[in-house]
């Protein structure tokens, strides 16, 4: 199953890049919704397949990581619109620099997670730590859920633009241009070190937290898989919608905390897979029903009416 997994991964990957965008292209939100339904249904097969093959234990240990996983890869979202918008990437070329960047974030999570499962085999008083930075982490996504994000400001864009040459030009969807005979690396390059810095930093959150439900190495990896797959499809979906989920990183802080509470009293309190699908279900859709109902409710911005001593401009004579 790893073999064929593997070989499944690789085979969509190149049918994506390969053929439905081979062309550069903005993604429109028919494609994107699309794409979308295409990736759920693909993980929810290979759930009902792993359910039918070896029972609902392992079925159900799946679901709740794939949930888990995909709702906290939507705060990765909320980090790439910031990015996109602060090195002006054109929606031309997005979808390019998600497709690498996912590319590579394959490759490290997989390496995360075999270290993991070893460290945890060996030694299992890490699973309190695990569980006690997961809380840490949930509360401070908390307390910052408003706070704007910067990366193209933070040290590793600073430390890039010093140690590799780059210019502020475009050079079509190339991420590397020639200008006076020096290669440069171009925004699209700069676009795709803050993309892939970005989900090793999540990966420290997810991988732990889907420890919490199962240390199957397969369940762990391949949950994870099909949610960073969804991932870039789940983006243009949601981009040019996030300021209405006003209360969604309060859920997914609610996840965090929960999550990492149950690796810490692993030893005390027993959930079954079940009862955390359900607590974890119940608060995402709560805090996502909770961010509808106020978007409904909150009257559109507009423009301010000038004041009543203010002057006009005068009119412009022919």
């Amino acid at each position: 199953m790893w073999g064929g997994f593997i070989a499944f991964v690789f085979a969509m990957l190149a049918l994506d890049l390969g053929v439905f965008h081979r062309k550069a292209h903005a993604i429109s939100f028919k494609e994107a919704g699309a794409w979308s339904a295409v990736w759920v249904s693909l993980a929810l097969t290979f759930n009902a397949v792993l359910w039918w093959r070896y029972g609902s234990g392992p079925g159900m240990e799946f679901l709740t990581g794939y949930l888990i996983e995909k709702s906290l890869s939507v705060d990765n979202i909320f980090v790439f619109v910031v990015i996109f918008s602060a090195l002006k990437i054109p929606a031309l070329y997005q979808h390019r620099v998600l497709f690498w960047g996912i590319l590579s974030a394959l490759v490290l999570r997989a390496a995360m997670i075999f270290a993991g499962v070893a460290m945890l085999e060996r030694f299992h008083w890490l699973i309190y730590v695990f569980g006690a930075f997961l809380i840490l982490t949930g509360v401070k996504l908390f307390i910052q859920r408003n706070a704007e994000e910067h990366p193209e400001d933070g040290w590793l864009m600073r430390t890039a633009r010093r140690v590799i040459p780059s210019t502020p030009k475009f050079d079509g969807q190339h991420f590397l241009t020639v200008e006076n005979g020096r290669k440069l690396a171009t925004p699209l390059l700069m676009a795709l070190l803050l993309v892939e810095a970005s989900d090793v930093l999540f990966a420290l959150d997810s991988i732990p937290a889907i420890f919490a439900v199962t240390r199957d190495p397969f369940i762990v990896f391949t949950s994870n898989i099909f949610a960073i797959l969804g991932l870039r499809s789940l983006f243009f979906l949601m981009a040019g919608a996030m300021e209405k989920f006003t209360y969604l990183k309060v859920g997914l802080s609610g996840v965090l905390i929960f999550v990492g509470a149950k690796m810490a009293l692993v030893d005390v309190v027993h959930l079954s897979p079940a009862v955390s699908l359900g607590v974890i279900a119940l608060v995402l859709g709560s805090s996502i029903v909770a961010s509808l109902v106020k978007a409904r409710h909150t009257p559109p911005h507009e423009p301010q009416a000038p004041a009543p001593d203010a002057k006009l401009p005068s009119a412009t004579k022919a």
